[in-house]
C-alpha cells in the first residue's frame, strides 16, 4: 500500500483554516494537511515538498503573492504543472473564475458562507482528491 500525500491547504483567514481543517477531519480523511498562509509560502512550501502533495486547495485574495500569480507559477514550473489544484475561495467574480480555468485550475469551488454547507462541501472536495481520484505516479 503506497503512502497518503498530503493536501496543500493555502489559505490566509483563520477562521477558515480551521473550518477547511475540521471539515477534513470530519470526512476522515487520514492525508497530512499542510497549510500555508500567503502566497509565498505556498510556493516555497510545494517547490521542497517531496512527494508532492496530492492536491492544491487554493485561496485566491492571498497576501504576498495573489492566488492567481501562485496557480502561475504552479503550471509553469516543469515539476508541478500537473499537480490538481482547486481554487477555494469566496470569489464568484466572473474574471476570476475565467483566469483560474486559463491557468489550468482543475476545478473553482465558492466558499459556502453558511457553516453546514462549507464543511460538506470541503468533505467531498477531499475525499475526491484524496480517495476517489487517482493521482499522477510520482515522479511524473
Amino acid at each position: 500500500m503506497t503512502a497518503l500525500r498530503a493536501i496543500l491547504l493555502v489559505e490566509d483567514n483563520p477562521d477558515d483554516e480551521k473550518l477547511t481543517l475540521r471539515a477534513l477531519r470530519r470526512g476522515k480523511i487520514g492525508n497530512e494537511i499542510l497549510v500555508a498562509r500567503n502566497g509565498e509560502e505556498a510556493l516555497t512550501t510545494l517547490f521542497n515538498l517531496d512527494p508532492l502533495p496530492c492536491v492544491v486547495l487554493l485561496d485566491l485574495k492571498l497576501p504576498k503573492i495573489d492566488g492567481l500569480e501562485v496557480l502561475r507559477q504552479i503550471r509553469a514550473n516543469e515539476r508541478t504543472r500537473l499537480l490538481p489544484v482547486v481554487v477555494l475561495t469566496s470569489s464568484s467574480e466572473d474574471r476570476d473564475i475565467v483566469e483560474s480555468y486559463s491557468l489550468g485550475a482543475n476545478s473553482y469551488v465558492r466558499k459556502p458562507v453558511e457553516f453546514e454547507q462549507f464543511t460538506d462541501a470541503v468533505c467531498q472536495l477531499g475525499l475526491f482528491w484524496a480517495v476517489i481520484n487517482q493521482p499522477l505516479p510520482q515522479g511524473l
